[in-house]
């Protein structure tokens, strides 16, 4: 789950990590107020939305009054903010972070993450503060810094003072990198982020270390220990298919191709996506129905699976363990009945009772495609979708 940046600022402060002064407004009116109580020369003006790069965009201004908030905020409000990480169609903003503009001396760059290679959770610093992260270490791996903690003994300050000379830090801010790298890792473990990220971290010219953006990630299957996590969704951010899976316990991510995927069980799911690849298509989503998915999910994945106009044909892949192919089979009759549905579908499986439920299929006299293996079923789809693209 992902949240904006005014949340992530909350959480940092919770824990003692410095962050610049300021509030959330949804109108421009609101706008001018935040400015007139910030009471400082310059204030920032920055658009609330799931994605980076929000400067390039036109959505980070700068006002050095009140009123030029207030207009800022007006023309920011509502626009449609296109930025190198959202979808062609962009964002729409809706929320603003209003916060006192800084003297920067230094920006740098900070995160917490788990690496899955090592197990472990892992601090990422660098001293191209404010550039996309990616790009610095495509042209330049080792202008990143890595330091893998120990998930038993935490962060521990030698480590927070490696890091912080390493960083190009003077001995006495050094010394002020100690706690406020370990207040950021506390962050990260308490919440069960999956990232805790400051780009850029700044060093201001009285000589403070400051978090002047910040991004945050939780790990789903965590958040039934962090209900005011919870509260922190704004699914406006969020695709609406997307929205609707997670009403139906459904692991659903949209993609931009023809081939809608029904699986159970993520690693198949992945390993469908590429054999349509492959095969010349392109899958429209990412959708697993678990290994035990009832007719109800099957009828409830159609549904999420053909709501999106892209769809040209469904590929359906099951290994037939807990589900069992023929009621696996008799719930794909049962919902594309109820569903009139007019796409044609592909069906791929395998496991329990298989020969049973392919015969369920044959004798539905709907729009059903048997695959004999996965190649099989994916060249079929792509194939039904309009070929390769």
């Amino acid at each position: 789950m992902k949240i904006h940046e005014y949340q992530a600022k909350e959480i940092f402060r919770r824990f003692g990590v410095p962050t610049p002064r300021g509030e959330m407004v949804t109108t421009a009116e609101d706008a001018r107020k935040v400015a007139q109580k910030l009471g400082v020369p310059v204030v920032v003006v920055k658009a609330q939305i799931h994605a980076g790069g929000r400067g390039k965009g036109g959505g980070v201004k700068l006002a050095r009054s009140a009123d030029e908030a207030a207009k800022l905020a007006s023309k920011i409000l509502g626009m449609n903010l296109i930025t190198p990480q959202t979808c062609p169609g962009g964002r729409i903003v809706r929320r603003l972070l209003v916060e006192e503009g800084l003297d920067i001396k230094h920006e740098l760059y900070l995160s917490v993450l788990v690496d899955r290679a090592v197990e472990a959770p892992v601090v990422l610093g660098s001293a191209a503060g404010g550039m996309e992260i990616e790009e610095v270490a495509r042209e330049n791996p080792a202008a990143i810094l890595s330091e893998t903690i120990g998930p038993a003994v935490g962060l521990q300050p030698y480590i927070a003072r490696k890091l912080a000379f390493s960083l190009g830090l003077t001995a006495e801010l050094a010394q002020a990198a100690v706690p406020f790298l370990q207040s950021l890792y506390r962050a990260f473990i308490e919440t069960d982020a999956s990232l805790a990220e400051i780009n850029p971290l700044v060093v201001t010219d009285d000589g403070r270390l400051i978090a002047l953006d910040a991004k945050m990630n939780f790990d789903d299957n965590a958040l039934y220990r962090h209900k005011d996590l919870l509260d922190l969704r704004d699914l406006d951010e969020e695709d609406p298919l997307e929205v609707e899976a997670s009403n139906y316990k459904l692991n659903y991510i949209k993609l931009d191709g023809t081939v809608g995927c029904m699986v159970n069980g993520a690693g198949l799911a992945m390993a469908t996506m590429d054999i349509i690849k492959l095969a010349g298509g392109a899958p429209a989503n990412f959708l697993d129905v678990g290994g035990g998915a009832s007719a109800d999910q099957v009828k409830n994945a159609f549904k999420i699976l053909t709501s999106d106009k892209e769809v040209r044909s469904v590929f359906i892949n099951i290994f037939g363990g807990i589900l069992r192919c023929d009621v696996l089979a008799t719930g794909v009759v049962a919902a594309a009945r109820e569903l009139q549905l007019k796409l044609p579908v592909v069906v791929r499986m395998e496991g329990t009772n298989v020969e049973q439920g392919r015969q369920i299929l044959r004798d539905s006299g709907l729009n059903f495609t048997i695959g004999e293996n996965m190649k099989d079923g994916a060249e079929k789809a792509v194939r039904l979708a309009g070929g390769a693209r």
